[in-house]
């Protein structure tokens, strides 16, 4: 009995010490910049389209002039019309 309450306050102490400090839940912070319907389109046909066949390369991977001649040939090869193409370049060049 001697050595019940010593351990049992122990063993409070300990579980007390190791418990979550925090009691407001952690929120992850999107750094992307709120899209237009006709970008959050492209996006979702850049991402739906372009990655069946290859990774998906980041917009800043290459310039505005860059990715002219890339969305055109990805087009024809991907079976989009000019109206989804044009809408894929306006996402990958927003910035």
């Amino acid at each position: 009995m001697k050595y019940k309450v010593p351990a049992l306050l122990i063993l409070a102490a300990t579980m007390y010490s190791c418990a979550s400090k925090s009691s407001a839940p952690t929120v992850a912070v999107s750094n992307e910049k709120a899209l237009t319907p006709e970008l959050a389109e492209g996006k979702s046909l850049y991402e739906n389209n372009c990655s069946s066949c290859h990774k998906l390369y980041q917009a800043k991977d290459f310039s505005t002039e860059q990715w002219k001649p890339i969305v055109l040939r990805m087009q024809k090869k991907a079976r989009l019309d000019d109206a989804q193409g044009q809408k894929i370049y306006n996402y990958l060049t927003m910035n």
